[in-house]
């Protein structure tokens, strides 16, 4: 019994470890715009084919906040509700899931994408 007890401690008090670390702030600026660059920026910035079509750019913190010519795809602090979050994580219409006509994004990439989103959308 004492052993199954100090067990399940030691199972709480890990997973509140790993739930602690996943709650580092993102900066906006070391991480989410260098993953823009990376992955968006050639084709969501004017003149590229995927701002042509929807007028999003990622170029800058401004126009990720501002969205597309339909409206806003940030809901700061709510990621189920960021039509950007639905398009990288490939859960839209496979024709404009994002990157378009690309590999799927990385897991861990998608992950810091959607944190940053759920801790704020900050421009940090």
């Amino acid at each position: 019994m004492r052993m199954s007890w100090f067990r399940l401690v030691a199972a709480v008090c890990g997973s509140l470890a790993a739930i602690a670390c996943s709650k580092a702030e993102v900066s906006y600026a070391k991480a989410v715009q260098p993953f823009l660059d990376k992955h968006c920026s050639a084709c969501h910035k004017p003149g590229g084919d995927g701002y042509e079509r929807s007028g999003f750019a990622t170029t800058s913190y401004d126009n990720v906040m501002k969205g597309t010519k339909f409206g806003p795809v940030v809901v700061a602090g709510h990621s189920p509700s960021s039509s950007l979050m639905i398009l990288v994580e490939g859960k839209a219409d496979p024709a404009i899931n994002m990157p378009h006509g690309q590999q799927k994004l990385p897991e861990a990439d998608v992950k810091l994408l959607k944190a940053w989103v759920d801790q704020g959308a900050k421009n940090n």
